[in-house]
Formats: C-alpha cells, structure tokens, sequence
C-alpha cells in the first residue's frame, strides 16, 4: 500500500475495497492479540505498534508513511474516545476519596517529574535545554488503558485504583499545555506565566466539562428517546461535544471530555450496559487505529542511535523522576509507603507520550525526530519491564484485595407513558443473592419480581421461588419507588439476606451502597 504516502491521488472504489480489507484485516489481528496479551500480562499497545511497525517501510507491508501532523490529528481525535470511555467508567464513589491526592500527584508530581527527567537529559545525554524539557514533558503523563490492561486482574484497594484512574484522567491536560509551550518557536514563557497559563486553562476545561455533563445527562434522563440504540450515541456525542467546547474556549479540552463522561457514567441513564458496551467498543477501537498509526510512523532503521539514551532517561524516569514524584505529590496525606511504592511503579507510559512527541515534529524544533525516537523505544522499553511485574509487585505489597461480592448488572428502561421503569437485573456469579427467595429481597411497595429468566427459560416466580447465579431478573418499578428499588436489590446483592443487619437496607447510606445506575 504505497500510496499511502501520495496524497494527491483520490480514492477510488477500488482503494476503498483495498482499505477497508486491510482495516478488517488488522482490526480481526489485533482482537486475536487481545488474548494474548492477556494470557502474558503484557499491555496490547504493544501489540499494536508491533502490527503497524510490520505494516511500515521496514515490515512485509512496505507502507510508506511519514504524515506527523495526521498522526497527532488522529492521535488527539482518539485520545478524546480513550478518555470518554474512561470518564464513563469511572466510578464517583471509588474515586471521591482519592481526588485530592490525584490531582496533587497530576499537578505537582508532574512538575517534578518534568523537571527531574529533563535534567537527566541535559547532563547524562547533553541534550539541549529545549529539547530535554519536550522529552521529560512528553514521558510524565501515565496512560490509563496501558495501566488498567495490566492491573485489570489484580483487585487492589480502592484508594490505589482510584489514585490511579484520577492521575490519567487529569495529568493529559497540563501535560500538553507544557509540551506545546515548550515547542513554540522562540523563547520559553516564565515559569509563572506557565503556571497561570496551566491553572486558567483547567479552570476552563473544568468548568465547560461539569456544564456539559451535567445538561447531558439531565437531557438524557428527562427525554425518552424512540430506540435504545440511539442513547449510546447521544451520550459519546455529548462527551465529545465537551472537548470541543472546551478546546475552542481555550480550555483543556481533554479534562472537559474526561468529567463530563464521568458525570454521565455516574448519572442514573436508560439502557446504561448497552451504552458501556458501546463506548468500550469504540475505545477499543481507537486504541488500535492510534497505535498501529504511530508504528506506522516509526522508522526502526534509524533508532539505533537513540535507543543506550532512551533506556538512560527511561531508568532515571522510573527510578528517581517518578517514585520522587508521587512522595513530594502525597506529601499531604498519609499514604502507606507500599501504596507509593506501587503508585510509582504503576506509571506506566502509553499512546500519550508518543502522540505528544509528534508535537515538536509539527512545530519543526531542531532534532524533533530524535526526540519521537526516544520517547518510542522508551514507551516500549519500560512497558515491557514494568508490565508483566505489576501484578507480582502488588502481591509482594500485599495489596492485593480478595474479591467481595460481585455487583449486580442492571439496566433500566423507562416506561414513559405508564410512568414506571422495567429493570433488568442480571445475578452474576459472585452475587450472594444466589440462595435468596423472591419474598426476602422485600422489595418496597410499588415494585415487583415479574419474570425470572432461567437457562433460556422465563417463568413467572412465586414468592418461595429461590433465585440462583446466573438468574435475570425483570423488576417493575413505578417512579416514587424506582430509585428505592434498585438499591434494594445491589444491596441484598451485596450482603444477601442478611443485608440490613449489614447495614446494606437499601437505603443507600451502607458501606457497599452503590450509585444507582451504574
């Protein structure tokens, strides 16, 4: 496919036939590594850049590609996808707790690790200040999917996870605005005037995320749509609708998309699983596109020079930038030094950096191919250490959690003209519902078990019938007791028959009480 690189050429029918054979073919590819990586605990980025490296001029596709400035389009139109589909599954409840220390460890744990980073690379690699400065604000923002693909089997505590899922919600926005100051032509701005540039422009970002979240998923629970298909689409657009509100408002368009999906993930919406289901689908999607572009975007041939100063910057990353980083960001707060010790491990580099590097490369900074290089090898390099050792770290840290009851899957569809709601209750394996009768849920007045789906068999129940795992449950709820009923039922889900001795009456206020909606 070496016309690729011929823009002028148009695009036929028969080119289109050719792409979208070649796109299936690669998306078919990469759904296959998805397993792999699993069984190996490496992240699939990996996978990916290897698919579009062997697609490259230096692989069996021969594909000519060379377009930075397309790839840091595409780059940011998927990192917007990544962090929509992230904000929607992020849970307020979990991550609540931790927002203090995230945002600390996302503002001042990046100025640390910017400027511990650059100094290694200025004196241990005699990089000019400039560029030391892009390269050690490139590799200080964390990935979320390369973290979370990693850490996806090791249930840890809740404070960890959320710190975590904060960090690489937030950290993108800053991040970026350092690397396109420090790109700019000319002399870089005081430092004060970056701190007042960064802190308006999260303000910004913020301000028009929250706005737009919450009018979306205000719209949303108060207007029934024809078909259930149309809400995931309406709530993508939403979040995408805040970045681009936020960029043009000269805000950070990534932190606006990243609250304004979590306000809708928290937000009691219609037909919420099929939503989920449909925002992963395309995050997925996105991850691949991005990835196998930016290997496409590689040249291996000329990474030989740059790959001793890649693995020196990497290691003083990882060993003193990072781990300094996280103990000056939680400085405040009381975090055991083994959650620090696993914070500063799990900062794990993925698509951001890489797209970040081609920044420069827009820009024209001198040795701004070097500067991709680097950040390339340095990505893949310490994914390949850190990520298979995470979750041995947490074990050896000892925190990994044993896993509690599994949450039920609930979905909701409103019954707009009978003023009532249909719940789809979903008993999953780790449920203590399983054991329960119909008549000890103690559903409140205004709700009841209608049908029972049972091994592709639907029966209506009787008050003694014993639900099991596996059991889908449809509930019938009218308005006043709909948000009463659904937390009834995660509640017995969560403490079985015992849950208002457990605190876990349904009344939202127990210890495992969850939002409902989610």
């Amino acid at each position: 496919m070496p016309g690729l690189a011929r823009r002028e050429q148009p695009l036929t029918v028969h080119h289109l036939n050719q792409l979208l054979l070649v796109c299936s073919l690669v998306l078919l590819v990469a759904v296959a590594a998805v397993r792999i990586s699993s069984r190996s605990g490496l992240p699939s980025l990996l996978v990916y850049l290897g698919i579009g490296i062997a697609m490259g001029q230096d692989g069996v596709g021969d594909v000519q590609f060379n377009n930075a400035e397309l790839t840091q389009v595409i780059g940011y139109a998927a990192l917007v996808v990544i962090l929509a589909e992230g904000g929607l599954g992020t849970k307020w409840k979990e991550i609540k707790p931790a927002l203090p220390a995230a945002t600390s460890l996302a503002l001042v744990g990046i100025a640390v690790s910017v400027g511990v980073t650059a100094a290694a690379a200025h004196y241990l690699i005699g990089l000019e200040w400039r560029q030391a400065l892009i390269i050690g604000a490139v590799v200080s923002s964390t990935d979320a999917a390369a973290v979370f693909s990693v850490l996806r089997k090791v249930p840890l505590p809740a404070r960890v996870t959320g710190i975590l899922e904060a960090e690489s919600g937030f950290n993108d926005a800053p991040v970026v605005i350092l690397v396109v100051a420090f790109s700019t032509a000319g002399p870089v701005e005081h430092w004060y005037v970056l701190l007042g540039e960064i802190a308006l422009e999260l303000a910004i970002g913020a301000a028009i995320g929250l706005a737009v979240g919450w009018l979306g998923s205000w719209g949303l629970r108060h207007v029934a749509l024809p078909a259930s298909g149309l809400y995931p689409i309406a709530v993508m657009a939403i979040a995408v609708t805040a970045y681009a509100a936020g960029a043009l408002a000269h805000g950070s368009g990534f932190l606006a998309v990243y609250l304004a999906a979590m306000m809708l993930g928290n937000a009691k919406l219609p037909h919420w699983p099929a939503t989920r289901g449909f925002a992963e689908g395309l995050g997925w999607i996105a991850q691949i596109g991005m990835f196998v572009l930016l290997g496409l975007l590689v040249t291996p041939h000329e990474m030989g020079d740059d790959i001793v100063p890649a693995l020196v910057i990497g290691l003083a990353l990882t060993m003193v930038a990072r781990p300094l980083s996280v103990v000056v960001g939680l400085l405040p707060f009381r975090i055991p030094w083994q959650e620090q010790t696993l914070l500063s491990w799990a900062g794990l580099r993925g698509a951001v950096p890489i797209i970040l590097a081609t920044i420069p490369m827009v820009s024209g900074i001198a040795e701004s191919r070097r500067i991709f290089n680097i950040v390339f090898v340095l990505v893949v390099a310490y994914t390949l250490i850190q990520g298979p050792t995470l979750p041995w770290l947490a074990r050896k840290l000892r925190l990994g959690e044993s896993e509690g009851a599994a949450d039920l899957g609930i979905e909701s569809a409103p019954l707009e003209r009978l003023r009532g709601h249909l719940l789809s209750v979903a008993i999953p394996k780790g449920s203590r519902m399983h054991g329960v009768e119909v008549a000890e849920l103690r559903m409140p007045s205004g709700a009841a078990v209608t049908l029972v789906v049972r091994d592709g068999t639907s029966f209506v129940p009787l008050p003694t019938t014993v639900l099991r795992r596996g059991d889908e449950l449809l509930v019938v709820a009218t308005d006043p007791v709909r948000d009463a009923a659904e937390r009834r039922l995660r509640a017995v889900g969560q403490g079985g028959k015992l849950a208002g001795w457990l605190g876990l009456a349904g009344n939202g206020t127990g210890p495992h009480s969850r939002h409902s909606g989610q």
